[in-house]
């Protein structure tokens, strides 16, 4: 099997028995090496002691006293959250059952370091994946997408790799690894697409994301495959080429602007032109064991709406699919 998504730090994760991914001192230290974090020339002695001491332990408990000794405010705050987030992942057997946690209880989690665990959690569930298309679509769940129009075709082109440059960079170990910030976009189809593996880490292909054609096909794919591997309910996701006459029994947006569409249709009214151009795609979700939906929706499918921005940018949100579906038991991972 190919590999791919070098740069979210999957080499320095094991598994669990169940197939989760268990955290190591690697994975943390990865954090640690961000640029926020590394000491500069002028950073005081109790930064520069704190970061040693993790580094050689990066479990090792850190109180309050020592980072409330650090003297610059923005190095404060940083070791705040990199410290809160480093307890939270710990605290979990694996990075699964971490994440669901942020997601469910919620805290002030930087949303750069939920996209990684995203972009792991996923690269995990599709160890076995050897569809291009597929693993494309999926980068949608941890990389904003620029929508584009072009010859009647919706293309998603990753935001970063379009603006050619990012203040921050995306993973830990993009610089280690020597990705490339920048490359050229190309639009993936059947005669490039065994090219993505070799490529995967630099985010430059493109993908057609029109109603009725292959990707939203294999986004639907990822979407079946996020849930059982995160929630351990088997789901079969269709995208729908058009949409009428539908009851929403109940619906997930899968973005900010996809809820705040869906619900005006909850509310009965009609969309305007400006809301029906931002929808990118709709799909049919039903579950294979009717008996793990709450029973006011058993039998019946939940609609999920995908949306662009104002901006054409999709932020796909895929924390809404492990929180908004009707799910009798939420407790899958550990």
């Amino acid at each position: 099997m190919k590999d791919f998504w070098l740069s979210c730090g999957h080499h320095l994760l094991d598994r669990d028995d169940g197939g989760g991914l268990l955290v190591t001192d690697d994975f943390i230290k990865a954090y640690l090496a961000r640029p926020e974090l590394s000491p500069p020339p002028e950073a005081c002695d109790a930064e520069r002691a704190l970061y040693a001491a993790l580094f050689a332990d990066p479990r090792r408990p850190v109180s309050s006293a020592e980072i409330a000794a650090i003297a610059d405010a923005d190095a404060r705050e940083n070791w705040q959250v990199m410290v809160a987030f480093r307890d939270r992942l710990v605290a979990h057997r694996t990075i699964e059952a971490a994440y669901l946690d942020m997601m469910r209880r919620g805290g002030k989690t930087p949303h750069i370091f939920i996209n990684q665990l995203v972009h792991v959690i996923l690269r995990n569930a599709l160890d076995d994946c050897a569809d291009p298309f597929v693993l494309r679509a999926a980068e949608t769940f941890f990389r904003p997408q620029r929508m584009t129009q072009h010859e009647g075709s919706l293309i998603a082109a990753d935001e970063e790799v379009i603006a050619g440059k990012s203040e921050t960079p995306a993973s830990p170990l993009v610089s280690m690894l020597g990705i490339p910030p920048e490359a050229e976009i190309d639009i993936i189809n059947d005669d490039n697409a065994d090219h993505y593996f070799a490529h995967s880490d630099q985010f430059h292909m493109a993908i057609d994301l029109t109603a009725g054609r292959r990707g939203l096909a294999a986004l639907g794919e990822v979407i079946s495959r996020w849930i059982k591997h995160l929630l351990s309910v088997e789901v079969d996701v269709e995208p729908l080429v058009e949409v009428r006459d539908v009851a929403l029994t109940w619906y997930v947006g899968l973005d900010a602007e996809a809820t705040r569409i869906g619900d005006a249709l909850w509310n009965g009214e009609e969309l305007d032109e400006t809301a029906q151009s931002r929808v990118v795609g709709i799909y049919r979700l039903t579950f294979r064991d009717p008996d793990v939906a709450l029973d006011k929706v058993k039998g019946e499918p939940v609609f999920l709406i995908l949306a662009m921005d104002k901006d054409k940018v999709l932020r796909l949100k895929p924390q809404n699919l492990v929180t908004g579906l009707p799910i009798k038991h939420l407790e899958a991972v550990s």
